[in-house]
């Protein structure tokens, strides 16, 4: 049996190397506002008493978004933080940290 990760905790105490420009904070709160949208739908379809795989489609556009607005938050954090961390010498804690947020990510 494949050992399991423990989940990453919230770690308020630490803050970001290089945080969001004003543009990019602006196009992923746009992201996060469709999913709302989407999810709002979602409930109204559950409600409405719509086909089951209608739903189903609509519940795997909700992850998808999710996981490209989590693409684009990884992607930041590894040519951000990852790299500034490994510039101070603190390439293992890093890169560990990194390899953990992906694989719970990848599940």
């Amino acid at each position: 049996m494949e050992e399991e990760t423990p989940p990453i905790s919230p770690q308020p105490e630490k803050k970001p190397v290089h945080p969001h420009s004003p543009a990019e904070k602006e196009r992923i709160q746009n992201r996060l506002r469709r999913i709302e949208g989407q999810i709002r739908g979602l409930q109204q379809m559950v409600e409405n008493d719509r086909y089951c795989v209608d739903v189903l489609v609509q519940i795997t556009a909700v992850q998808s978004a999710l996981k490209k607005v989590g693409y684009t938050l990884l992607e930041h954090h590894a040519k951000t933080c990852v790299v500034s961390d490994i510039q101070k010498g603190k390439e293992e804690e890093s890169i560990d940290e990194l390899l953990k947020v992906i694989e719970q990510y990848a599940k």
